[in-house]
């Protein structure tokens, strides 16, 4: 009975196909592996976004001798946790502040994307992986979201003194018009957005919404 009950667990914890069962995810309930599918994508759109925009921008990756794309993106996503670099003085939004600053002379588009991926990482507690006890705050979540919304209509309108955008992101002079970068800032603030009603009602709150000051267009402090 004990080699049966010891062969059974074996199975069980061996897993089938391409779904390998783990032991942590016992301690998972079913937001968590939400949580953590949010995440994953999350950071699979703010990769895409960072290779989209150096290819829209590539005087931006050549301010720096030798760098690459590639190594920007490992730079910015290889490790998890909180963003410090040597070349940027801040980050959070205060670095997606600095990327639309028309006295700045460093790399926009990594100023810009350390920024995103700074802000949202805090909007998750810095956590990659989350479990039972795991606690995420709806209003960080929310005001993430928003940031990402003034991030975009920020670079829109955001110009050199020869009134050339200091990013360029979307066409709409051109007979091609190219809207897919504005999708993907979409699908960022639906994801934190999904995330901070999701945490709400889990922990039976109300996200208290702001309403977006379009004079000023300031970001929102986590």
């Amino acid at each position: 009975m004990y080699l049966l009950l010891l062969s059974g667990l074996s199975l069980l914890l061996s897993g089938c196909g391409n779904s390998p069962f783990k032991v942590q995810n016992l301690a998972k309930t079913d937001i968590d592996m939400v949580a953590d599918a949010h995440y994953r994508e999350t950071e699979l759109l703010l990769k895409e976004l960072t290779v989209k925009l150096y290819k829209r921008n590539p005087r931006e990756l050549h301010k720096v001798n030798g760098q690459t794309i590639d190594h920007r993106v490992t730079q910015i996503f290889t490790a998890p946790g909180k963003l410090q670099f040597a070349e940027l003085p801040v980050t959070g939004t205060e670095a997606i502040e600095l990327s639309v600053n028309p006295d700045f002379r460093g790399d926009r588009v990594f100023a810009l994307m350390v920024g995103l991926t700074e802000m949202i990482r805090a909007s998750y507690g810095y956590h990659t992986d989350f479990y039972m006890f795991s606690e995420l705050d709806h209003q960080k979540l929310y005001h993430s979201a928003r940031n990402i919304e003034i991030a975009l209509w920020r670079i829109a309108r955001s110009e050199d003194g020869s009134g050339l955008p200091l990013i360029v992101t979307n066409s709409w002079r051109s007979k091609k018009q190219n809207l897919s970068y504005e999708r993907l800032f979409g699908k960022l603030i639906a994801m934190q957005d999904m995330m901070a009603i999701i945490m709400a009602e889990k922990n039976q709150r109300v996200i208290k919404t702001v309403a977006l000051n379009v004079a000023t267009m300031a970001f929102i402090p986590l």
